[in-house]
Order: structure tokens, then sequence, then C-alpha cells
């Protein structure tokens, strides 16, 4: 099984055991004391406390999580070992005062032991047994549990059963508020499989835990007492990785000769494909025996970790809008991403390596994630300028490094080493390789001092946060927008007034705005106070579904009680609503052309346009696309009533399909066009629809492995696109002198004369540039040792040509080097070329180009047989 069938195999086995499958939070917590979202139950924290209610009972997920940083934090470890990660992807179920410990420990073996096959005898569970002064008592009920599985398998409880203090066995979410013991799952990967015993829970990456069950019983009081908790919980947490790692390595269980790895998996393979690609090595899999004198093998793979690992983490972040930055959170990304960046510098790889790394992490991801594939862009231009920023920062770095070392006669003391770790972004094991190669020693007892003085000082600025349980949650906002005749002029009274930053939000007792969600956007319009009139640009909602509209050009003292007149455009209004309905067609009308298997995966629904997203198993061929584009007009234009009613949830009809990423409560809406479509929506739609009048697909492309995204437009959007696109052909026909049924022979016609003049035109340059070749290699000079040197300012050289051009002359003088410069573009571009044999010799085309252009204040690199740079031209 790989990763995405280890996902979705949890996700489904919950499912079927009733739980809500929910949409992972985002990686920004909404608590203030987290840096970032760190484990499975962040989203659940209200629930647990009682300050909201839950619309399930019963849920699971797979959620994004990172641990660096802060209490849990992970990134010295990455890459030295196979296990530890910054980003991970956590698996979890929760159980809100529904089953508890039996149903939890249950489900998990048959998981674990029926859908994944784990050996059952290789598997060993911990339960709670306090030490004298820890809180609590033996969780006697887990042990029995536990004892009647092993029992029923024909094992040996008193071997498969190990007790736990508090220490690993006992969860508590603070220093106050809800907690409780907890039982590990924990694997036996060693080749006999009979060493459990003596290797859960020492670190050995041999035996690893698979699963922790967290039941949630106690409240934790400020003054230190514990006390029962009248709704007891289950919080579970497995990790993907690992999971997937050991059913790869292993290969199904079958073969337990290597030592475990989470990293040889599908997870990660495709991004070492790329950093080997990228940097001509590979990755073997070794692991470090020792941080301070690793092999070269070692060395490599220990790269290839991190910056695997480091990689996915940034990407993930950025995708949920946390950027690189120098306080809190985004200084921890921008560490992150420099101990990453030069990782790959000393593996040589190009520069701009590690924002095309995220293209291959959004390629994996971005199925099961789509926020990635979303903000691809923002993404990839947000790592460029990071380690286009950061190139600068290594070469001082480098710089201060060699002055150390001049004053240094045989050690770097601590705190310069810590300079170079914390000012430098220099990992200490970094540090360590290039002074063991100029043979000096680093004092790693010094730099952990400096460590820690930093450490005490981030724990004494710590924001710290007492948790207490709450009764209730505040109300939410009444809609009574629904009807297009019901927006306009609606009274109502103002409950409160927000800030954030330079924003600012209305909130009222009733409203009939239309707050963000379901993929429909917020209303826009305006709202009157005391005669004053104010806009209103968009309307969210918050997590207790009070309705915030975001107000503009209104400084006026707005109190709680006073009347306000709230009024939506009404044409921005129908526009959305005519798209909301025809996104509703296209999802029906997808299924009917494509198959059943064909799965929402996003949507995005304003007054302009409909975006959808869809998993689908083969693209949609244009005649596909054309049919169902026709079907959702067919159903336009049988003005089809719509139906819309509210059931309870367990009362759902038949057939109706779920809306992405909505949460839905006790009592769910659904709409319904006819036998052809019917979704759970709280979205606004229209009575009919022949209300939509026209639908048009503008463009259909692929946004990740297996999902495709659909732009469409209805309505008057629809009517103005076909007259533009008419007025179009108009004139191409004018020009062309033909018939409408002409134009696209007339203008293949015109497009293939083009490339052949195109073919002609690049076949003749490229003469010239051999000529060119052939005249400047009659230039070289001997340099000894039977090697050439050419080094030529060439002019009327486009940019792209130099390369092709230098390995020409490189061809002509057989062994040597070749370094040409050619002004473009206000700056001096830079090539260097060496052939092998100049190579052995101590000539590196990265280290010419470099000193060129850092002597006239530019930059470059590359590899040792080609590298590229530039300098501006002064």
């Amino acid at each position: 099984m790989n990763s995405d069938e280890i996902r979705q195999s949890f996700l489904d086995f919950f499912e079927n055991y009733g739980h809500k499958i929910v949409k992972s939070s985002s990686l920004m917590p909404d608590a203030p004391n987290l840096l970032f979202t760190n484990a499975g139950m962040n989203q659940f924290v209200p629930i647990f406390l009682g300050a909201t209610k839950t619309q399930f009972q019963r849920a699971a997920d797979t959620q994004k999580c990172i641990r660096a940083g802060g209490k849990h934090n992970d990134l010295d470890d990455v890459g030295f070992d196979t296990y530890h990660h910054t980003f991970f992807e956590m698996l979890g179920n929760w159980s809100f005062g529904d089953y508890f410990k039996r149903e939890a420990i249950e489900m998990a073996w048959e998981l674990l032991t029926t859908v994944w096959k784990m050996p059952k005898n290789r598997l060993y569970a911990t339960v709670y047994a306090p030490n004298p002064d820890e809180p609590a008592e033996f969780d006697g009920e887990s042990h029995e549990i536990w004892e009647k599985i092993f029992h029923g398998e024909g094992m040996d409880p008193k071997i498969h059963i190990i007790k736990g203090s508090k220490r690993d066995n006992f969860w508590m979410m603070g220093d106050t508020g809800p907690c409780g013991p907890c039982t590990e799952v924990h694997i036996d990967l060693t080749p006999s499989g009979d060493n459990g015993v003596s290797l859960v829970n020492t670190g050995s990456p041999w035996c690893i835990e698979l699963w922790n069950l967290v039941f949630i019983e106690f409240n934790s009081n400020g003054d230190g007492t514990f006390s029962t908790l009248q709704s007891k919980h289950v919080d579970t947490g497995a990790g993907l990785e690992r999971i997937v790692g050991i059913l790869a390595k292993t290969k199904n269980f079958s073969d337990f000769s290597l030592l475990p790895s989470n990293y040889d998996s599908d997870l990660f393979s495709d991004t070492f494909a790329e950093i080997g690609r990228m940097c001509g090595r590979k990755y073997h899999g070794t692991v470090p025996q020792s941080r301070s004198n690793m092999s070269e093998d070692e060395r490599t793979d220990f790269w290839f970790r991190a910056i695997a690992d480091h990689v996915r983490t940034l990407t993930f972040a950025i995708g949920d809008g946390i950027f690189p930055s120098n306080e809190g959170r985004g200084y921890v990304l921008r560490r992150i991403l420099r101990r990453a960046v030069m990782f790959g510098n000393l593996l040589k790889m190009p520069h701009g390596f590690f924002a095309n790394l995220a293209s291959v992490v959004i390629d994996k991801m971005g199925k099961v994630f789509p926020e990635l594939v979303e903000q691809k862009a923002v993404i990839e231009k947000a790592l460029q300028n990071e380690e286009q920023s950061f190139s600068r920062t290594i070469d001082r770095g480098v710089a201060i490094f060699h002055e150390i070392c001049e004053e240094s006669v045989d050690e770097i003391s601590g705190n310069d080493a810590f300079l170079l770790y914390d000012t430098y972004g220099f990992p200490p094991d970094l540090t360590q390789l290039m002074a063991m190669e100029r043979g000096i020693s680093v004092d790693m007892v010094g730099f952990e001092d400096a460590m820690g003085r930093q450490r005490a000082l981030g724990r004494a600025t710590q924001k710290r946060s007492a948790i207490e349980v709450s009764d209730s949650a505040g109300d939410g906002t009444k809609f009574t927008g629904y009807a297009i005749d019901a927006v306009e002029n609606v009274a109502a009274t103002v409950v409160d007034i927000v800030s954030s930053g330079n924003r600012r939000f209305l909130m009222t007792d009733k409203t009939p705005f239309y707050a963000e969600s379901g993929g429909q956007v917020g209303d826009r319009g305006t709202g009157t106070i005391g005669g004053k009139v104010f806009t209103i640009v968009d309307v969210q909602r918050d997590k207790n579904g009070r309705h915030l509209h975001e107000m503009v050009n209104f400084d006026e003292e707005i109190v709680g009680g006073e009347g306000v007149l709230l009024s939506v455009d009404k044409t921005v209004r129908l526009n959305t609503t005519r798209n909301h309905s025809a996104t509703h067609l296209l999802d029906a009308a997808l299924r009917k052309i494509l198959g059943n298997h064909v799965k929402q995966a996003g949507s995005c629904v304003d007054d302009k346009r409909l975006r959808f997203d869809f998993n689908v198993l083969a693209p949609p061929t244009e005649r596909e696309l054309e049919d169902i584009e026709s079907l959702v007009m067919e159903k336009i234009l049988e003005c089809i009533d719509s139906e819309i009613f509210e059931v309870p949830a367990n009362d759902i009809p038949a057939g109706c399909v779920a809306n992405f990423g909505e949460k839905y409560g006790d009592v769910v809406r659904v709409v319904k066009f006819g036998d052809f479509s019917m979704e759970l929506c709280g979205g606004c739609h229209v009575g009919n629809t022949s209300e939509i009048a026209c639908f048009k697909i503008v463009s259909c492309c692929a946004i990740a492995s297996g999902i495709r995204r659909i732009e469409a437009i209805s309505g008057w959007a629809a009517f103005d696109f076909f007259r533009t696109n008419c007025k179009i052909v108009d004139h191409q026909c004018k020009s062309f002198s033909c018939q409408s049924s002409e134009v696209t022979a007339k203008t293949e016609s015109l497009l293939s004369r083009c490339r052949e003049l195109e073919k002609s035109a690049k076949a003749a340059r490229n003469a010239t540039l051999q000529n060119m070749a052939t005249k400047i290699a009659k230039s070289a000079k001997a340099i000894g040792d039977g090697l050439f040197r050419v080094e030529q300012k060439v002019d009327d050289v486009q940019q792209d040509e130099l390369r092709p051009l230098a390995v020409n002359i490189l061809s002509e003088i057989v062994d040597g080097v070749v370094i040409l410069t050619a002004p473009n573009d206000q700056c001096y571009s830079i090539v260097a070329c060496c052939s092998q044999s100049a190579i052995s010799k101590g000539h590196r085309a990265d280290d010419i180009v470099k000193s060129i252009a850092h002597f006239h204040g530019g930059s470059g690199g590359g590899r040792q047989d080609f590298a590229m740079g530039g300098y501006a031209i002064n």
C-alpha cells in the first residue's frame, strides 16, 4: 500500500464506524501559545474545553503538523535518523462523549491487524501505571481490554503489555485543563521480532510507536488537583510517515532485515529523485553512526533527508499563509529554510533548487491538500525570494567562518559556533564538517551552553495561558437573506464592533448578508447608521457562527444596541446565486458524463465566475467537456424548480452529495434540482434553473495528480463571453476574407508558415554561432598540462545562447577552460566550461564564475563543469 492508499484506508475505516471525516485545520494555530498546529487535536480543543458545541460525536482526519520550535521541536534531529520530521501528517480519530476505551482500543487493533495486516505477535501495548508522586491511578480498564485481546490472539499479555509512567503514558493539554491516561501501540521491527519488551520507549529505531490513544477523563485544576470530567473523550494520533515507511521498508511485512525508515516510501521518493537529478548523487539510505564523523555516503543521505523534510515544511506552511520572517513562527521557518539551502549548497545544487523542489511536493500532496495547488505561485515566489536573500547570507557566513578559522589555531569556540548558527543559519554539524576539513575542532560544550542560554531566554518570554473548561459559547448571527426579495433595508441591531489592524467588522443580531462558506464568497453591500451610509466589502463567519461585516469608509463611533439598516447588493448576489446553482448542475453533469468516481475537491463561487476542482481517473476529452457543457445547458432550458429543505443529519436522502470541506450539524440543508442534482449546501440558489440563463466552460486544466479544475461562467458573464468571441471571429473573417467555418484552417496555415520561418532563422543562427565558436577557439592559449584556455567578451549574443556557444568552443579546443562574458540588459552575463581533464587538474567552472562575479559585485554558481553568473554594468 502506498501513502495515498494508507491514508484513505484509515479515513474509510473510521467513516464506516460512523466517524465524520473532517478537513485538516490550518498550520496557523488558534491557540496563542502554539507556534504551529502540532497535533490532530488542536482544532478540537474548544470542544474538549466545552467552549463550543460539537456538530458530531465521532470524527477522523489527517492533520497537517509542524514540530519545530517551542515545546515540541524535532528540528535538530531531522536528517540524522530515519524517523524524525519537522512536518508530518497525523492520522487521528476522536470521540466527544461517545465511545471510550474499549471501542477505541478494539478499533485500533482491527485497523492495524486486519486492514493493514500488521503481524500481531510484533505488536506491544503500553498502559498508564503512575509512580507514587504522579496523578490518577493505574489504568486497569485499558490493561484489562488489552489483556482480553492478547489472550484471544493466543499471546501472553505479560509480555505484550508494558506499564509506563506519566512521562510516556499520561497526556496533559497544558498546566491546567483536560488530561488523562494514554495507551500506545508499538511494533517490534527487529529481524527476530521478539525484542519488544526490552526496546519499547527506549528510542530504538527498531521498535517504533505506531499509535497513541489518549483517554481524556480528568481536568487538571490550578491548585494541582485532578477532577473527573462529566464528558469523557478519546483523542488518538498515528503518524502517517511512520506507517507508510514501515509497510514500504518491510515490503508489506515480508522482510525485516533492513533498518526501518520513514523516508523510504513514496512520500519522499519523488523529492529524492529530483534532488539526485539536480546534484548528480543518489540516496542510499545510510544512517550516521556519529554526527561528528560521517562518511561521504552518510553525509549525503543526511542532507537528502533534511532537504526533503524541510521543503515539505516550508511548502505547507506558506500554503497556509505562514511566511518566513524575523519573528516568532516566521523565524523558525526561516531557520529551517536556511538549513536546507545550506545543505543544498554543499551538494552543489543549482540556485533556485528549493523552490523547484516545492513543485514536487505540491504535485505529490496537492490531491490531498488542494490549498497547495491554489497557492503554488505564492509558495514558489516566497521560496525564491528567501533563497535568493540567503545566498548573500551564506557568502557572508562563509567569510566569517574563514576569519574565525584564521584566529583559531586548534578550536572554534562555542560562542563563535553559535554565532554562525544563530546569525548565519549554519547548523553546528555543518560548522564541525567545515572545521574538520581544516583539521580543527569545535567546542560543542560551549556551543550547547550558548544554545542553553538562548533556550532559557525563549522559555522566559514564551506566552503561557491557563486553560479552563467553560460551559457555553457565544450565540451566532441569525441569517435572514436566502430570499432575494428580503435582502434590502433589513433592520438589525448592532451587537459589537471588532477591529483587526486597520480593518473594522460589524456584528449584528441578524443579517441578510451571506457569510463566506461552502465555496460561496460573502455578500457585498451597504449599511446605514444614523442616516450615514457605509460600504460592506466582505462578510466572514467566526467559529461561533457570528457574521463579521467588514466596513469601509465609516469612522464614526458605533455602540452596541444601535439600529442599523443592512442592504445586500442584489446584482452581485443574483450573479453569485446563478454561478452557485450552475456549480451544482456542473457537479452532477461531471458524474453523469465521466462516472460516479468523480469527487469534488474544492470550489469557489462569486459574481464573476465559478471554479470547480474535482478528482477524476483520466482528464476529460474535448468531446466530453462539450457533452458536460451541453448537459448543463439542457437542464437550464428544462426550467427545473429548485427544492430546498432541511432534514436531520441521520435522515439525509440517498444519493445526496456532501460539499467539500463543509461541517454539518444535527440538521442539514438539502438543495435539489429535480432528479438531476441533490447536494447538502448552505448557500444561495436560484428558484428555477432558467434563471441561470446561460452557461459556458472557459477552461479545464490539471492542478495536481488526479485533480482537474474547471472554470466556468453563467448568466450575463456567459452572454458577454459569446458576444466578445463573435466579434473576434467576425474580425478574423474580414481579415482573411473568408467564412467563419474557414477561419481555423486559415489560421493554421498562417501559423505553419510562421513556424517554418522560425525554423529557418534558428538554423541560420546556429550556423552563425558555430562559426563564431570556431573563430574564438583559435584564440585559445596553452596553460600547461595539455590544457587550453579561452577567455572572451562576446557581443550580440543572447543570454540563452552563451551556454551552447561555450560548449561548442570547448569541443573545438578539446581539453581546457572556456570563459565567456556578454552584455545583456544592463548587466554582464558570465559562463564557464571546464573539461573533465581540466577539472581533475584543479580548474572548476563554479569557482571561476564566482570569482569573476564577486569581484564585480555580482553572484553566480553551478557545477564543476559548467557555471553561470552575472554582475551589473556600472
